[in-house]
């Protein structure tokens, strides 16, 4: 099994970044693991720590209608280049905790995604740099106020919500470029989305380069790739799931705000 790197909470309050054994322990890292962080001496137990969103970005900057299926269930082309936002890293939420509806919409969706990690700082970048950037991966959820995305013609409002970011649970450094993307809501066994990432539009290289070459990516940032089609919406009370091969499995809850 890839090393999983993990980002937690003691009971005291103080916050780690750390790799998790197969026990479930966590052996503390002295600093961010794309900092060089290093392995230290002290082991928190599995009762000893709250499981947090594996990194706290000073941005994340997503990408739409990355996958041809996507672009048609939505009614419109391919772009011809990367079609990107931001989201606040106030929408990060852990795995396992809620997903907030707000009382301004009446159609939120989920939609599963590859996050990636940058580790390294990344400045108009060709994609053989940006390659090297992406320190790992990840798991999001681009949750979006579909109606709010349609009224406001731009997507801050519909996707900036508190709680819409879900991400993790943790990151690991290899990736299989045609790793299967599963979507799955509440008890259904078949999923709501199923693609290989190798089916994205713009793949991951080419999407570091060219959000360097707007913005500088910083160490602990990180990018959404993009959704696949099967999005829908979410009502309060869903479980919703997202799994990718070789990572793991993000889940949340519906809840009011």
């Amino acid at each position: 099994m890839a090393q999983r790197y993990v980002r937690v909470q003691n009971q005291e309050g103080q916050i780690y970044y750390g790799l998790l054994q197969l026990s479930q322990n966590v052996q503390v890292l002295d600093a961010p693991p794309w900092l060089q962080g290093q392995p230290t001496d002290l082991i928190l137990a599995t009762e000893d720590y709250q499981l947090l969103a594996p990194c706290a970005p000073a941005k994340i900057v997503a990408v739409g209608k990355n996958y041809t299926d996507h672009a048609a269930e939505m009614g419109t082309a391919v772009p011809s280049e990367p079609l990107i936002f931001l989201k606040p890293p106030t929408t990060i939420i852990a795995s396992q905790t809620e997903i907030k509806y707000p009382l301004q919409s009446q159609r939120v969706d989920y939609e599963g995604e590859l996050a990636l990690i940058i580790g390294d700082r990344a400045f108009d970048c060709q994609p053989e740099e940006a390659q090297t950037k992406i320190w790992g991966y990840t798991i999001a959820n681009d949750v979006t106020a579909r109606d709010l995305q349609k009224k406001d013609g731009q997507w801050t409002r519909a996707k900036g919500f508190d709680s819409f970011c879900p991400l993790g649970p943790w990151i690991v450094r290899e990736l299989n470029p045609g790793a299967r993307l599963q979507t799955f809501l509440n008890d259904n066994p078949h999923p709501v989305q199923s693609s290989c990432i190798d089916q994205m539009v713009f793949p991951p290289d080419i999407l570091v380069s060219y959000i360097s070459q707007v913005m500088t990516l910083l160490p602990g940032d990180v990018i959404l790739t993009g959704t696949p089609e099967g999005v829908g919406p979410l009502h309060l009370g869903d479980r919703i799931c997202v799994e990718i091969e070789g990572i793991g499995r993000l889940e949340n809850i519906v809840a009011a705000r």
